[in-house]
């Protein structure tokens, strides 16, 4: 088999220590491989990057282990071309696995240029992505702490979530203050609901007719000092992005322009996609990266599943939540897809559909510079105006008419 790269080496990254092979390949054929380990403090890491010049090691490659390849990646990057594997394109033969092997299995596959490189973003791009992750954790512990409010609430027979949808909003949470300092009277804790509050002021005092003790107060009070912990972390994070935010300014103004897109989530897409849309081939690539089209599953000429790859989760839920609120933006393009999709293929499927558009769009406006310049609602139609006439004619003669088509002049 051809040698693409003569002197590279391997990796086998752990949290406390990094296996590494450095092959060189010979004129006559073969090659010499040397092995040593090394911890993973910083002196260590920088002897092994010294290690490495020594052998004059051009190409390094390591597999993608949880975040211990990062230390190892920042370390090597300024000195080393450095490709970053994905663990499941790089599994050696059943029954042959140590460290020695692997980081051996590496090098060899890295030298004969079997080793498909995985997107690692740039500096200020991880540190943005860093943040909007973190920024989704505590959003989704928020959440769950909402939940366990409803649970206690629940248990006390308190039937505020029946009431109101939002249990923590501003009437919401007027009520579980009251009810925290001992307020059990359902008539006044009703009168702290804001006036406009659709419920009737009946239904309210009844739903607030409960078994209120000691304990659960105490259970209201933690987890409502968690979630204002939470809403002031996020807010705090939201104060990074924006001094984060200068060189990903104008994406951010491009990507809004999409239906269903709204300031943080275009923020979401450009920290994990970056913006050099370069290393995309095709938006398809950006596609089967986002894990966003079908898997390739064929055995004897029959497609055995039709699921979602596994893609950039952060990346792909994002895109679903925008493509439900484009499904819901009047008279645009998107809307119109679902609609084309949802009664043959179902509302999840064309819902996938619409994201994969979303990110279609949005690798073509960072490619190109533009913004987003909507087909219009009635783009199918246009394109085959005479398979929409038989459509409706068909429709029509289900519904028991006849019907005899004249061009109009």
């Amino acid at each position: 088999m051809e040698v693409i790269h003569a002197r590279c080496a391997g990796l086998d990254v752990h949290k406390d220590s990094v296996v590494a092979c450095v092959r060189i390949a010979r004129r006559s054929g073969g090659a010499e491989q040397d092995v040593r380990t090394f911890a993973t403090t910083t002196s260590e890491l920088l002897s092994l990057s010294d290690w490495l010049t020594e052998h004059e090691v051009t190409h390094v490659v390591m597999e993608a282990t949880g975040v211990y390849w990062k230390p190892v990646w920042h370390v090597l990057e300024p000195s080393f071309e450095l490709v970053l594997a994905n663990a499941a394109h790089v599994r050696n033969v059943p029954g042959r696995k140590t460290d020695v092997n692997d980081a051996t299995w590496l090098s060899d596959l890295l030298a004969h240029g079997l080793v498909r490189a995985s997107f690692v973003p740039d500096g200020p791009t991880q540190e943005l992505r860093a943040l909007l992750r973190t920024r989704k954790q505590f959003v989704r512990e928020k959440a769950q702490h909402v939940q366990r409010v409803q649970k206690t609430l629940e248990d006390a027979n308190v039937k505020l979530s029946s009431a109101i949808s939002n249990v923590v909003g501003a009437s919401g949470r007027a009520i579980l203050e009251a009810i925290i300092a001992g307020e059990s009277d359902p008539a006044e804790l009703a009168k702290l609901a804001h006036p406009r509050l659709l419920v009737s002021r009946e239904k309210l005092r009844e739903a607030l007719r409960g078994r209120v003790t000691a304990h659960h107060r105490f259970l209201l009070k933690l987890h409502l000092q968690q979630i204002d912990a939470i809403d002031q972390a996020v807010a705090q994070i939201d104060t990074e992005v924006g001094s984060h935010l200068e060189p990903f300014r104008v994406a951010v103004e491009q990507l809004v322009t999409i239906p269903g897109v709204g300031e943080l989530a275009a923020q979401i897409i450009v920290s994990e996609i970056g913006l050099d849309m370069a290393r995309f081939p095709t938006a398809g690539h950006l596609i089967s990266w986002a894990g966003l089209c079908p898997k390739n599953d064929e055995s004897a000429g029959k497609r055995r599943s039709t699921r979602l790859r596994k893609g950039a989760p952060w990346l792909k839920t994002t895109l679903v939540q925008c493509a439900w609120s484009a499904t819901r933006s009047k008279d645009t393009y998107l809307r119109a897809q679902f609609h084309r999709l949802r009664g043959r293929r179902g509302p999840k499927k064309a819902v996938v559909a619409v994201a994969a558009s979303i990110l279609t769009a949005a690798y073509h406006m960072l490619r190109d510079g533009t913004f987003y310049e909507d087909l219009g609602p009635n783009h199918f139609d246009r394109l085959s105006k005479e398979a929409q006439v038989r459509r409706l004619v068909r429709r029509l003669n289900a519904l028991g008419c006849e019907v005899e088509i004249k061009t109009a002049a």
